[in-house]
Formats: structure tokens, sequence, C-alpha cells
């Protein structure tokens, strides 16, 4: 079995779900049997349930674990939701997804800043997801290209799907618990909606009955819709999803061609 990793050294939101459902896509469409490895998080069901919808995702407390059963499924190629500072799995191929907009934060490593691992490290893995709206990611590419060589880069931007199940007409309220709150604030306003609110909580947020009563005031008294991510949507029980819209999200990815010959080289 082939195994790929899409993954980052900055700390989260970076896009690294909707990659790795791309590459599925691209997949399946040369008949390939591929799923998703997802290592088991209390705080992300969310994630497993969003790949789920794409395909068989295989999750467990060891990556490794998680692979073994997929090999002996008879899967051609795993995609790893994730994992890249995981020593127990040699990654045939890895991207590492950075978000346009935060893009490497301080440069510093955790503590002293937002990322995993050295950005030398970068030479090591070569291929570059620059993911996010309409962001010049020309000097992104320039910065890397100064210090590191032999790199291939990527772009994908987020695209609204469910534009056709949104009232133009409406005011609406907004809420996330993703790393990049931002980049969904800014891909809604991109669509021209027109928010009178938005309100950020941290990644994987285990929202209680008084965060979504708080929204809910919030919209009544401004006569708005509320509107979420469909990871925030799906990490909310039936309640309290009522009275509550979601995005339907796609990263469309600028050189397919380019990804598609490369995922093929592996195979």
């Amino acid at each position: 079995i082939k195994t790929i990793c899409v993954g980052n050294i900055y700390l989260g939101g970076t896009g690294k779900t909707s990659i790795a459902i791309e590459l599925k896509k691209i997949l399946d469409k040369q008949n390939i049997k591929s799923c998703f490895i997802k290592k088991k998080y209390s705080n992300q069901i969310d994630e497993k349930k969003l790949l789920e919808k794409f395909g068989k995702t295989f999750v467990n407390k060891s990556r490794l674990e998680a692979l073994k059963n997929a090999n002996s499924e008879d899967y051609q190629v795993a995609i790893f939701d994730d994992g890249l500072q995981d020593k127990d799995v040699f990654y045939d191929l890895s991207f590492i997804c950075f978000n346009k907009k935060n893009f490497i934060g301080n440069g510093r490593i955790i503590p002293a800043g937002p990322l995993r691992e050295p950005l030398n490290n970068l030479e090591k893995y070569k291929n570059i997801f620059f993911n996010g709206n309409d962001e010049d990611n020309e000097n992104l590419k320039k910065n890397f290209n100064l210090k590191y060589s032999n790199l291939n880069f990527f772009e994908s931007k987020y695209e609204l799907l469910n534009l056709n199940q949104i009232d133009f007409n409406k005011k609406y309220v907004v809420f996330s618990g993703i790393g990049n709150h931002q980049t969904f604030v800014d891909m809604l306003k991109k669509n021209k909606l027109d928010l009178v609110q938005n309100f950020e909580f941290s990644d994987h947020y285990n929202y209680l009955q008084k965060d979504i009563e708080k929204i809910l005031k919030f919209a009544l008294k401004n006569n708005a819709k509320i509107l979420t991510t469909e990871k925030d949507y799906l990490r909310l029980n039936e309640q309290l999803r009522i009275g509550i819209d979601y995005t339907k999200i796609n990263l469309k990815i600028s050189e397919n061609d380019k990804l598609k010959k490369k995922i093929l080289e592996l195979i």
C-alpha cells in the first residue's frame, strides 16, 4: 500500500482535510482503491464524519495500526489527514499545507511560535500547498525559493458550493471553531454575504448550549440567519442544530493536472 500524508508544520487551520478529500477524488477518477487514515482524537469527530462522506476512513489511536487495517483490506493508497510528525509511518509522498493569510506566523517553533518543526525541513518534504481565498501567494513562493531548493508549489482557493441555498436578501451571523476562522469569514464576504457579526471559537471547540443560545439571541435581535461551517455543524447535536445552516466548501486546486501527475507517479 502506498501512503500519502497531507500535513502541516503550522499549528493548525491550513486546509489539510479539504486537500485530503481532493486527493481522494483524483484517485477515485482513476479507479484506484484509496482510503483515509485519521488518528483517533475525541475532539476531532467532526473531521472523521466529514472524511467518511467521501470514502472509507480508518481511525485508530495508532496510525500504524490503522494503516495495517487498510492494507489488510487491499487498499492501494492510504491518505493520511495529518500525521506528518508521526515517526511510526514512512510516507511515500507528503504535502505540506499553509494558509495564505497566516503563512508561517512569526516563523518560530512552539512554544515561541506556531511551527511544529523547523522550516528547513521543507526541503525534505518538497510539496507545498498554499490554501486560502484570493490572497497573492507569489511573495510566499519567493520567500521559500530564496531559502530552499527544488520545491513544488500547489495553490487552491475556497469555493462556496451551496450558493443556491443562501438568501442574499438576509443578514447573517456566522460562527466557527476552526483553525482558520478569518479565512472562512473572508470567503463569505467575497461571496457578498451581509455579515452583521461573526463569533470565533477555538479549533475543534466543543459547543455548549449557552454558546449557541448566545448566537441565537444575537441573530434574533438583528433579524439575521445563522451560518457555520460543515465541520462545526457536524460537531453539534441535533438539538443545537435547530435554526442553524452550514456552508459546503470545496478547495479548487489550480494545478490539478500537475497534482494528478505527481500522484500517479507514486502509483
